[in-house]
């Protein structure tokens, strides 16, 4: 037995092998120690293997899918080894073979997947000069590829977010360094170009790939085939789900970088939580599949303005009729997946059964759907149309409440196959014809306790007191001599034994091989189905946004081929629904107000406004309405963000570096059509350099790029830039002090803030007071002092400079003041000096 599981394990070294004895999944040596480390399992020790103990850990069978999942989590490939020949006919060993392989990228059973994100596949192939991607999502059958230039790599991958990541062995790329997920390498050769286009070519049956559009993309081909080869060796099965592939082009979407996914906080915080986000506030939707279609479409925004107008047509049309489509949709189940588990046979009995009830609800939901003026509503409602052929085939097949298993049996309907009828009729009938048995028996006898009886050691048996063991016929055998009783078996029975013991393993094997067939006769339905979820996914999200634009008192966006961007009374989609209550603000941006200059206090919502402003030009993008009064929208071809401090110490890289990086990027791609929102330029350095780089920041997207500009500091020499540049302006957040406190008013004004109020923060904070108090007198040190104009000789440092300042002339106030002695002073003395200091004043 080991000699059969070392040699399997030779052909997976890489991966997990489980090792299918009797009713558990055994692992051994290495693997055994790895999985009981990383499930928790127990490691035990049996025989010996060159005189060293076998190591080993199990699971049951009947529970793998829980430990599957978490290895598939943990990023662990899985090869599950199976028992395929028959125990009776053996000599040694059953014979085994890997029956199918689980890796984090190719996983299609429910159990294993997040309903509510895709599962994405990817492959990367170097090109000349160009980087080939192609990513599959096998629960859905979807085959993308698009080719990019190594510089936006890191981009992609963030867009993407892939499980599992495919490249040449021979290719590397600083961008896969800090992804997060499993990296497999390749040989070189499985990228071979004519290989790649014979398997494509294969699959979807077609001479060549001009009629898909990518003819000329050699890279994205070289990827497609590897991936392709890929999965085909991983679920050993035909892929007939996949059936054509798409090219994505850049310009397809608005740009969004990996920094910028993280700042807007689509769908994950910054701390890397799933709430609150841009998509835990918008996913209202009541499928799996409308989820997953939600969280893509919030990271692929269009551009083409035709598809955003659909999106946002029907939406509108959907206004009053959501809550009339949701309780359909709500009925309806992940088609989708299911679909794709019958294509690759993986299927359990209530997929079929999940998959019918989810057809049912197709007509019913094209019945609810008012189409109104909506193109898009239209081509959806047309895809809903039910293959009806094959919904008839499982309301015919299969049971309306199926075993969960197979091997449970009760999975096909009763009426669907005579063989199988007969079969479970005799189950069901067997006590009625042995008391029929019985009573002929005893009529036959004449043995008036004649009985019938059956148990699993001596299976049935005709039971007789030994008292009238002398009228026992002579055809009876006897079979068992017990104290009081004898019993026999008859011909007749024995026969009857037979057929009812072999009746339920039949029976099994019977349903076993309808199942099979049913899924061979659904195939040619996937198609059909693979529309169907594709408008059912789109009629919720698009449901959703309705529902959410009711709720939450959304607008409809405008377009405009005219340049910039105007926002009435807009508010952060998120923060608005944690703070109430919400101040509103508006924002203009146009080739003549290119920049603005935001100054104002911490935690008075610079970030908060530059976001709000992002979020709505994203969610319009989206075709979702948007929170604010009136947004009208110019063309925007990419949106960048550099907010917040972060550092790659694992990559080398400070805080300030990675700021700077962030920075670079911006101004090497930035457009007259970008959105750029930057943060705090040059705060990770020391005044005067910071200062500098902020100032030629500025100056460059004014000049160079003329990009829409948000730019927050507390740099106030920088307000100035509105004198020099005349596309730049000053607008602020104010706060008022009260007390010894200070109240944030986010309410954003023009011209720039009189102070950054960030010793009043630090109290808030929870500073100690003497450290407050420590620098409010330092920082009157360094606002008398005047250092700037000082400091001619190089930057130098501040507080030096300050301590070696001349005093500065006190006024005669103040003099007045400090020759007072209080405690001396009569009523009448003190009166008469505070009107000398009033006038002094």
């Amino acid at each position: 037995m080991m000699r059969q599981y070392l040699g399997i394990k030779a052909q997976y070294p890489d991966m997990l092998v489980f090792y299918r004895m009797g009713d558990f999944y055994e692992l051994f040596h290495d693997d055994a120690e790895k999985a009981a480390r990383l499930l928790g399992i127990t490691l035990t020790k049996r025989g010996s293997s060159n005189g060293e103990p076998i190591r080993m850990a199990g699971v049951p069978y009947h529970a793998a899918e829980q430990y599957l999942a978490k290895l598939a989590k943990l990023g662990e490939a899985v090869a599950i080894c199976e028992q395929v020949g028959d125990p009776a006919k053996s000599k040694g060993p059953v014979e085994r073979q890997v029956t199918r392989i689980l890796t984090p990228g190719t996983l299609t059973d429910a159990a294993l997947l997040d309903d509510t994100r895709d599962n994405l596949l990817l492959a990367i192939a170097q090109g000349d000069g160009v980087l080939g991607l192609a990513r599959i999502n096998l629960a859905s059958g979807r085959f993308i590829l698009s080719e990019i230039a190594s510089g936006v790599l890191a981009q992609e991958l963030e867009r993407i977010s892939p499980a599992e990541i495919l490249y040449p062995d021979d290719f590397s790329h600083a961008a896969l360094a800090p992804v997060k997920c499993s990296k497999k390498r390749l040989a070189p050769w499985q990228f071979d170009l004519d290989s790649s286009l014979q398997t494509l070519t294969k699959q979807f049956d077609t001479y060549d790939l001009d009629g898909f559009g990518c003819a000329d993309m050699q890279a994205a081909i070289m990827a497609a085939g590897a991936l392709l080869d890929y999965v085909k060796h991983t679920q050993r099965t035909s892929l007939p789900h996949i059936q054509g592939l798409t090219v994505e082009q850049g310009s397809q979407f608005i740009q969004l970088d990996a920094a910028t996914r993280r700042n807007l906080e689509i769908d994950q915080t910054l701390r890397g939580e799933s709430a609150p986000t841009l998509y835990s506030l918008l996913n209202t939707t009541v499928t799996a599949m409308g989820a997953r279609l939600l969280r893509h479409w919030l990271h692929h925004p269009l551009q083409h303005q035709p598809d955003i107008q659909a999106r946002l047509q029907a939406v509108t049309s959907l206004h009053v009729q959501y809550d009339a489509l949701r309780p359909v949709l709500r009925n309806i189940g992940d088609i989708e997946r299911m679909s794709t588990r019958v294509a690759l046979k993986t299927a359990r009995p209530r997929d079929l059964s999940g998959l019918r009830d989810s057809l049912r609800q197709l007509p019913l939901l094209q019945q609810s759907l008012q189409l109104g003026d909506s193109g898009l509503l239209h081509a959806l409602s047309q895809q809903l149309d039910v293959a009806q052929d094959f919904l008839e085939l499982l309301l015919t097949a299969v049971k309306d409440e199926p075993a969960a298993v197979l091997r449970e049996g009760g999975v096909i309907a009763d009426g669907f196959d005579a063989e199988l009828d007969d079969l479970r009729g005799i189950q069901n009938n067997c006590g009625e014809s042995l008391l029929k048995f019985e009573a002929l028996e005893r009529e036959r006898s004449g043995i008036s306790n004649l009985k019938v009886e059956y148990n699993s050691v001596h299976g049935f048996y005709i039971e007789i007191s030994r008292a009238q063991a002398e009228k026992v016929p002579a055809e009876y055998r006897r079979r068992q001599t017990l104290k009081n009783v004898e019993r026999y078996i008859t011909p007749e029975l024995k026969t009857f034994e037979d057929k009812v013991l072999s009746a339920n393993d039949r029976a099994l094997a019977r349903e076993k091989a309808l199942f099979d067939a049913l899924l061979e006769q659904l195939q040619p339905a996937l198609a059909t189905w693979q529309r169907n979820a594709e408008a059912v996914a789109q009629l919720d999200v698009l449901a959703a946004f309705a529902e959410r634009a009711d709720v939450l008192k959304y607008v409809a966006p405008e377009f405009t081929e005219e340049a910039g961007l105007t926002i009435v009374d807009g508010r952060h989609p998120v923060v608005e629904q944690l703070t109430q209550p919400f101040i509103a603000n508006s924002v203009v941006l146009s080739p003549y107000r290119q920049l603005l200059l935001i100054t104002g206090p911490n935690m008075g919502g610079k970030s908060t406004y530059m976001r709000q402003t992002a979020l709505i030009v994203l969610l319009a993008h989206c075709g979702c309405f948007v929170p604010a009064k009136i947004a009208k929208i110019g063309p925007i071809d990419r949106i960048f963000t550099r907010i917040g401090a972060s550092d790659d110490l694992a990559g080398g890289r400070s805080t300030f570096m990675v700021e700077m990086t962030e920075t670079a990027n911006i101004l090497h791609n930035a457009t007259e059509q970008s959105l750029v929102l930057l943060d705090e330029i040059g705060r990770g350095t020391s005044t005067f350099d910071g200062l500098s780089l902020a100032w030629a920041v500025a100056k460059q997207l004014l000049e160079k790029n003329r990009s829409y500009t948000l730019f927050a500091t507390h740099y106030f020499e920088l307000t100035r830039i509105s004198e020099e540049f005349k596309h730049a302006a000053n607008v602020h957040l104010d706060a008022v002090e009260h007390g010894s406190g200070i109240v944030f008013l986010h309410n954003v004004e023009d011209g720039p803030a009189s102070q950054s109020y960030g010793l009043q923060v630090a109290q808030l904070a929870g500073i100690p007071r003497a450290v407050v108090n420590a620098a409010k007198r330092k920082l009157m040190q360094l606002e008398q002092s005047q250092v700037l104009q000082q400091s001619t000789a190089g930057q130098g440092d501040m507080f030096v400079a300050v301590e070696n300042a001349p005093e500065p002339e006190l006024h005669p106030a103040v003099s007045e003041l400090d020759q007072i002695e209080p405690d001396e002073l009569t009523p009448r003395q003190a009166l008469d000096i505070l009107y000398k200091l009033k006038k002094l004043i």
